[in-house]
């Protein structure tokens, strides 16, 4: 019954059709790391749930696509709506698996699987990051791993002989990927790393723990901090501690000091800070470390000529997403956009014909 004969004599469209199906119940497994990934929580135990009400969710109403719909987008017990990302990432999923059969089946089945757990880490680093502004290590760091391994058991990955010359080749995409966008990390940085708000004359702006508070909006630290070198800056017409006060004096906050004007203090032990400015410089970063590791992954599993074009498509991507969202008022020029997902399309148009759109373009 293993005979490769009977299992190639079986119609293509089977095929598809296992491919899509198994995408949908894959999808359904990123549903759950989607959720808990970002928050910390096992992706094993406890089993399917409801978030609201706890309600264990038996297998026949865990049904991929299907469940959802029958139950109008809400949960059998509390009622409670249920979001439509599950349906939609179980839909993206299974189409996205019969795309990739569709386009390298034909050529190699365990080529096509490959690439279709290595989208699967796409579809999570881009939903975690549009939503949490964050890509875990375990899609980052996982995928760098499983990518060169992955390298070695099928070759035919990066057109590779053998092997030696598949790990060869992954170990490159992985320095490319990770050393190219780090480069530009570090160069974004030193030219554009730091943010101005001119504000109205006499505007509050208060400090807590956690963030910086302005009259229109809050911005956590871990948002501006990035190295501990990154900086607050701003010229104070009033400082009010909870046991001082200062007037006309400079303020300059960094993860491990707070400086006003000749004093300097441990930010841990301030727990609130309220200045009287009317302009205020931050931090800023382009992309952060979790798109450097991201691309050194897709580096491991498609090589450095991967890495070029999904560098060059993701900011081409990118560009029309922001200025159409800022056209529509949809976005402000000074908010964050996440990267991961312009990445993870980019590296997705190259698995399924942008490699051949490049070699085109090249002999042009």
């Amino acid at each position: 019954m293993f005979d490769s004969q009977y299992w190639a004599s079986v119609p293509a469209s089977f095929w598809a059709a296992v491919l899509f199906v198994f995408g949908c119940i894959v999808g359904s497994l990123l549903n759950v790391c989607i959720y808990r990934m970002p928050r910390g929580e096992s992706i094993v135990s406890p089993g399917s749930h409801c978030p609201q009400c706890g309600y264990s969710i038996p297998w026949f109403l865990n049904i991929p696509l299907f469940t959802w719909v029958s139950l109008g987008g809400k949960c059998a017990n509390c009622k409670t709506s249920i979001s439509v990302r599950y349906f939609l990432v179980e839909l993206l999923t299974g189409l996205l698996f019969l795309a990739v059969w569709l386009a390298h089946g034909g050529q190699s089945g365990a080529l096509a699987l490959v690439y279709c757990l290595f989208i699967a880490g796409l579809i999570v680093a881009s939903f975690i990051d549009i939503e949490h502004f964050i890509i875990p290590d375990e899609i980052t760091l996982g995928g760098m791993v499983a990518g060169f391994l992955c390298s070695a058991a099928f070759p035919i990955m990066h057109a590779a002989s053998g092997p030696a010359a598949g790990l060869k080749s992954s170990f490159i995409g992985i320095a490319v990927g990770g050393g190219l966008i780090y480069l530009i990390l570090r160069l974004g940085k030193l030219l554009f790393g730091r943010q101005r708000f001119d504000l109205d004359p006499d505007t509050h702006v208060i400090f807590t723990e956690d963030a910086m508070v302005l009259p229109d909006q809050e911005i956590p630290y871990e948002d501006m901090f990035y190295r501990g070198t990154d900086a607050v800056v701003l010229k104070a017409k009033t400082v009010e501690l909870i046991d001082r006060g200062y007037s006309n004096v400079a303020v300059r906050l960094t993860p491990r000091a707070l400086r006003i004007g000749e004093d300097q203090f441990n930010p841990e032990e301030i727990k609130w800070l309220e200045v009287v400015t009317d302009e205020i410089v931050i931090p800023r970063e382009a992309m952060g470390l979790g798109d450097v590791k991201f691309m050194a992954a897709i580096g491991a599993f498609l090589g450095w000529h991967a890495v070029v074009f999904s560098l060059m498509a993701s900011a081409m991507i990118g560009s029309a997403v922001g200025v159409t969202l800022i056209l529509f008022k949809k976005h402000a020029w000074s908010s964050r956009l996440p990267y991961g997902p312009y990445i993870a399309l980019a590296a997705l148009i190259w698995i399924l014909g942008g490699n051949r759109l490049a070699a085109w373009w090249l002999e042009r």
